[in-house]
């Protein structure tokens, strides 16, 4: 078995040392001696408890958008900046992640970002006007960007390959199960207490998580200061932020918009143009080498297609639950809680699997599944009977199940040390992208098909009948970039 990878850190707070009531921070030799073989599983449950604090304020403000139109006498669309905010700050903030481990530590990294989004968090349940709701959002989004990648860099730095399967399914079995909760916790919040309650939600996760990171996250090691690529930053940030406007102009513009099609042929230039710095650049944010690696890159196309697959399905089926099959609100929930059972049973199973067999081919059969499900609604469509939209929801939540733990290991698996903080920024960021593009691309081509079909019965079935077949087609393609995976046997950390 390879030794356990230290969590790369250079140096501790400066100014803690002066606070005699926090803990002393010790070194990883310290806590590995004193905790055994359990410590990179404490490690493991804090970072989990971190991440879900950032998912939790994801997750949950949906549910306060419409008492919020009420509160501060606005309209939908304007209430939707406080949402694509989040979104815009979340993806940007993901990129400079794999600099900040380098240059300040994942310690340090880890707890600023706890302290960042617990200060926006009240600062959001404290504010006046909904300028400053939007400003809280966007901090929000910002820390909890940080926060994502983080869980599946410390993953693959402290456990062996043979054990790196059972981690990832336990670490997302709790970020998975949290969406399920967070909307039904926040309608309870609302309802009790007011709309404000919604930025509390992930306040309890933060400081628990910040109090066990301060025991158990370890010392730094030191670390050569690295120079911060602004220009890198600033092309791709520009690029994401024009690309998410763009995908947003599509619901309110249409795809024939001048604007629509300005915004994704200016996010395309500074794409290029980010290409082409990094390509002369000596330490790009993003180093291009890392696509020079077929596993990689395919695994990247993956992450992106499940990404959309995920998140658009997240918004078509209770849709068309509501407005094809008539079904209420609450009903459309309850006939999905199979299938969150189905996932959450799941995920510990994939996990060992990926430490016994190949995590390529447990992907490959994740997306088969997960597409399968969209065919079944695509060819039963508005017939489908109560039965077979449970068989179906479940059969896409297994293999979304599969597809979780199995992902990131395949896509990371052999790469070398000094690789894994930015490929795990790629990855997140390819599925964050995706599943942006995925709500909005999925709701504009419904509403061109209802333009097409009409907005009746048999049409409207045909509408997201249509609509259930471009995600089968979206996860068939993902199928073929993981097929084109390569198959290589794990290497110990120790020969990379």
């Amino acid at each position: 078995m390879a030794p356990t990878q230290p969590l790369h850190c250079p140096t501790e707070f400066p100014l803690l040392s002066y606070v005699s009531l926090l803990p002393r921070a010790q070194t990883l030799e310290a806590l590995s001696q004193r905790y055994g073989q359990r410590y990179k599983w404490l490690v493991l449950l804090v970072i989990g408890l971190g991440t879900v604090a950032g998912v939790l304020c994801t997750s949950s403000f949906n549910v306060a958008v419409p008492a919020m139109t009420r509160h501060f006498g606005l309209g939908q669309a304007q209430v939707q900046w406080a949402m694509t905010g989040f979104m815009a700050a979340m993806t940007v903030a993901m990129l400079p992640t794999s600099w900040l481990l380098d240059r300040f530590g994942f310690r340090r990294v880890f707890l600023l970002s706890l302290a960042t989004l617990a200060v926006a968090s009240v600062a959001g349940f404290f504010a006046p006007t909904f300028p400053l709701v939007v400003c809280a959002r966007v901090v929000q989004g910002a820390a909890a960007g940080v926060l994502q990648p983080m869980g599946i860099l410390a993953l693959m730095r402290l456990f062996s390959p043979e054990t790196q399967g059972r981690a990832s399914g336990i670490l997302t079995l709790s970020i998975a199960s949290t969406p399920a909760i967070a909307p039904a916790l926040g309608g309870v919040l609302l309802d009790a207490f007011g709309w404000e309650t919604i930025f509390l939600l992930g306040l309890p996760f933060c400081l628990v998580a910040a109090v066990a990171a301060l025991y158990l996250l370890p010392l730094p090691r030191p670390a050569v200061a690295k120079r911060f690529d602004w220009f890198g930053v600033s092309w791709l940030t520009l690029a994401t932020i024009l690309l998410i406007e763009g995908v947003s102009s599509l619901q309110h513009s249409g795809l024939a918009s001048a604007w629509t099609w300005g915004q994704f042929g200016f996010a395309t230039l500074a794409l290029l143009l980010f290409v082409r710095h990094a390509r002369r650049h000596a330490a790009p944010i993003i180093n291009l080498q890392l696509f020079g690696r077929r596993t990689f890159t395919m695994g990247t196309i993956v992450s992106f297609a499940y990404g959309f697959g995920l998140y658009a399905s997240t918004y078509l089926i209770p849709v068309f639950l509501q407005n094809a099959l008539a079904y209420s609100a609450s009903a459309a929930g309850m006939a999905l809680v199979p299938s969150g059972i189905a996932l959450v049973l799941t995920l510990p199973v994939a996990g060992r699997m990926a430490d016994r067999y190949s995590p390529k081919w447990i992907t490959l059969a994740g997306l088969l599944l997960f597409g399968a499900s969209f065919l079944i609604f695509a060819v039963l469509g508005g017939g489908i009977e109560h039965k077979e939209m449970i068989a179906s929801t479940v059969i896409g939540r297994i293999g979304l199940g599969l597809i979780l733990p199995a992902l990131g290991i395949a896509t990371m698996r052999n790469l070398a040390a000094h690789q894994l903080g930015q490929s795990s920024v790629v990855i997140s960021y390819a599925r964050q992208i995706g599943g942006v593009m995925g709500i909005a691309i999925i709701a504009v081509f419904i509403q061109w098909r209802e333009l097409v079909y009409g907005q009746e019965a048999p049409g409207l079935y045909t509408a997201y009948a249509q609509g259930f077949l471009l995600l089968t087609g979206i996860l068939l393609l993902a199928s073929v970039a993981a097929a084109l995976m390569k198959n290589e046997p794990a290497k110990a950390m120790s020969e990379r």
